[in-house]
């Protein structure tokens, strides 16, 4: 038996209160706009939140839900990569809902089976479909399932199956097995996949020739590659993209090429919508590759006289770039403009800057930002100070090793990730030179608080004590306190005092 599929749970009666026509004026003059359902659940961006008692909410509040309304809820969240909400809303629908899915529901909802509950959790249900639901869609979402997780023999099996059984292939299925075959870096599989394809009678579609061409271009095969563009060019049924002409140039420019690539990205851009924000950002990152400065800058206003609104990431595309033609003083002036641009609070964007400093040894200017943006409140990873450390110990400054990596350590509740060792290292080998007992010691107990101090940290600064001729009786006090005892290494240090 099929059901309705538009209203699918009804709401509780509801007695209305006929009103004179003037008190209705009155009441609709200071009406509120009624909250849908989607505004609910969006706001739940955690995708380890659930959503099942939103919906359960919804119809005890007597709300109606209709089956293209949450249909359309699932798709968002999938999109949006919320996996498992979208499987809620699916899973919610067929616990409390009277509907037979159809095999786009289906398939949808085997995909997500196999995101977020696993492999075995999707062959599971698949097996668990009737006859007349096992379709074209739901095998090919268990192959896509299967290339996702990189099962490649199973993939196969699987798509000789659907030969065998008649279901109709299309481009979808040989494109997932291309797609798995990049994935493990087994690239010169991938044209064979194509002509398999056609051998099938199946018209490679523009993903199916784009995939072929990547895997000429991660061989550095340029004649293959060409080839296979040339063919795509000449296919009837297909429109040309930008997104092919775009990664011929990246492969172009990653055989050094930069002719041959500036060509490419010209037949790219004529190909592109001009009000896509995510475009303006590939091209203006490889045209920075090429070092073509007036393009960049061109793409850059192209982007902000057509897109209704720049988002961080475009800003932080830009700034890379800018780093990269060193332009720092552009990037610096863009900062400027993104911090009254409206945009949330990122804090990649000013690292992408700061990030540029410390490549180019100016260490002063990172420090700086970084501190700026520590008196504003704004805590930046632990990870890009340990960059400026590094950079200080490279340069021989050490005092100024020492304060920044002080500031690394008091960072601890930002990342979990442990102080690199090198660095580590290298500062405790400076202070019995530079540092007193005192300061010594308050910098063991910021280390300790990220890191286990190791015999080899403590044998460093016992050598650095030792060279100097300080006293090294509380260092071994602390050692015996975290259960490192002397060893024969740590006697021949200790020789060492006595042998000066």
């Amino acid at each position: 038996m099929r059901f309705s599929r538009q209203l699918l749970v009804q709401t509780l009666p509801q007695v209305i209160t006929m009103l004179p026509m003037t008190r209705i004026r009155s009441y609709c003059t200071n009406v509120v706009k009624k909250m849908s359902l989607y505004s609910k659940i969006s706001p739940l961006g955690n995708p380890t939140t659930s959503i099942a008692p939103q919906l359960d909410e919804w119809v005890r509040q007597g709300n109606k839900v209709r089956f293209a309304e949450l249909q359309r809820i699932a798709i968002d969240l999938r999109k949006r990569k919320r996996f498992s909400q979208a499987l809620e809303v699916f899973n919610w629908l067929k616990k409390n809902v009277a509907v037979r899915f159809s095999a786009t529901e289906h398939a949808m909802r085997l995909d997500l089976i196999g995101r977020v509950q696993g492999i075995v959790s999707a062959e599971e249900h698949f097996n668990g479909l009737s006859e007349e639901d096992k379709n074209e869609k739901t095998y090919g979402a268990l192959l896509h399932c299967y290339a996702r997780q990189l099962q490649v023999d199973k993939a196969l099996l699987h798509l000789q199956k659907m030969k065998e059984k008649g279901l109709s292939l299309t481009s979808v299925a040989f494109n997932d097995i291309m797609g798995l075959y990049t994935r493990i870096g087994e690239y010169e599989k991938v044209p064979e996949v194509l002509d398999l394809m056609k051998k099938n009678g199946v018209c490679p579609d523009n993903l199916s020739y784009r995939t072929c061409i990547n895997s000429y271009g991660e061989r550095s095969d340029i004649d293959g590659m060409e080839n296979v563009l040339n063919e795509m060019e000449n296919q009837k049924h297909l429109i040309m993209d930008w997104n092919t002409y775009a990664a011929i140039a990246n492969s172009y420019i990653k055989s050094g090429l930069p002719m041959k690539a500036s060509f490419m990205l010209e037949k790219a851009e004529e190909k592109i919508d001009v009000k896509s924000r995510d475009i303006y950002n590939f091209l203006i990152s490889l045209h920075s590759k090429l070092g073509n400065k007036s393009h960049v800058f061109r793409l850059w206003e192209a982007a902000k006289n057509n897109c209704k609104k720049l988002v961080n990431q475009n800003y932080i595309t830009m700034l890379r770039s800018l780093v990269k033609l060193d332009e720092l003083e552009e990037a610096e002036k863009l900062l400027i403009e993104w911090e009254s641009s409206g945009n949330c609070d990122d804090l990649r964007v000013p690292c992408t800057v700061i990030s540029g400093y410390i490549d180019k040894e100016l260490l002063a200017k990172a420090e700086n930002m970084l501190t700026d943006l520590k008196s504003k409140g704004k805590i930046v990873s632990p990870s890009i100070w340990g960059r400026v450390v590094e950079g200080y110990l490279d340069k021989g400054e050490l005092e100024r090793a020492i304060e920044c990596m002080n500031v690394a350590l008091s960072l601890k509740e930002n990342e979990e990730r442990k102080p690199n060792t090198k660095v580590v290292m290298g500062i405790l080998s400076s202070f019995g030179e530079k540092c007193s007992s005192k300061e010594v010691e308050s910098f063991i107990s910021l280390l300790k608080g990220s890191v286990p101090l190791t015999r080899q940290m403590y044998h460093q600064l016992l050598k650095s004590y030792v060279a100097r001729g300080k006293d090294v009786d509380g260092l071994l006090n602390c050692m015996k306190a975290d259960n490192i005892y002397e060893d024969d290494e740590t006697k021949s240090i200790l020789k060492m005092n006595f042998g000066s």
